[in-house]
């Protein structure tokens, strides 16, 4: 049967549907031959073509986390000067990477070639929830009264909504927690670009460390930094009883 062909591109493991559908508006797809354009079906009978090269089906996917380093950036796009979390992993396979973090944060990264799981894990409709801890570079005040004081007007702000600027517009968290001195628990349902560093911006507080510790039911317990491990079947099913 054929589908959109955004999904079958997913399904081969080359990129989220999302992406697929800029690569398709862009030109970088031809459909037997022809430009593609959004609206067109396939199924694995035709020549699909991204970026010049042909998908290739399977029948089995791969399913990795990996704690992404400081310092490295998590996009698919290759730059000379920059480290990537796919060179972690030499795997010869186009992976989509879930959970895309800023160069400067560190933490769970998911690689994966099932498009549609992917799918299902980075678009905000489903509200698939990621948890981070952070650290601030500074105290939240001189003695104990200050900081609890300081903690509870973070926490009302995350809670109500911070606008955070350009375009993105009021975000909230799905939970808050002061863990110790000036490290905190987040809970995010859906983010926007660097979402958790310009939030505690907008409240006149700067991060420091920023790690993501869950994404889901999968943990980055077990893995140290630049080092990977494929899911466990209970992790997969889990994930896939979303």
């Amino acid at each position: 049967m054929k589908i959109v062909l955004q999904k079958l591109i997913a399904s081969a493991g080359v990129c989220s549907r999302h992406q697929a559908e800029k690569y398709i508006a862009s030109g970088r797809v031809k459909l037997n031959g022809k430009t593609a354009k959004l609206g067109d079906r396939a199924d694995e009978n035709d020549a699909v073509l991204v970026d010049k090269k042909p998908l290739r089906f399977t029948k089995t996917h791969t399913y990795i986390k990996l704690y992404k380093p400081a310092g490295v950036v998590s996009t698919t796009r290759s730059f000379p000067s920059e480290r990537n979390v796919l060179d972690f992993v030499k795997l010869h396979k186009p992976l989509a990477i879930v959970g895309r973090l800023d160069k400067e944060s560190e933490g769970l990264v998911i690689l994966t070639d099932d498009g549609d799981l992917a799918y299902k894990l980075t678009h905000p409709k489903f509200k698939v929830t990621k948890v981070y801890v952070v650290t601030l570079t500074h105290d939240l005040g001189a003695n104990r009264e200050e900081i609890k004081q300081k903690v509870k007007e973070v926490s009302e702000s995350f809670a109500r909504g911070v606008e955070i600027g350009l375009g993105d517009g009021r975000v909230k968290v799905e939970r808050f927690k002061h863990l110790r001195g000036r490290t905190f628990e987040i809970v995010l349902a859906e983010g926007k670009k660097r979402q958790i560093r310009r939030m505690f911006r907008a409240v006149g507080c700067h991060v420091g460390m920023l790690k993501r510790v869950r994404i889901a039911n999968v943990t980055v317990a077990g893995v140290s930094r630049g080092r990977w491990k494929y899911l466990s079947k209970e992790e997969i099913h889990k994930l896939k009883a979303l």
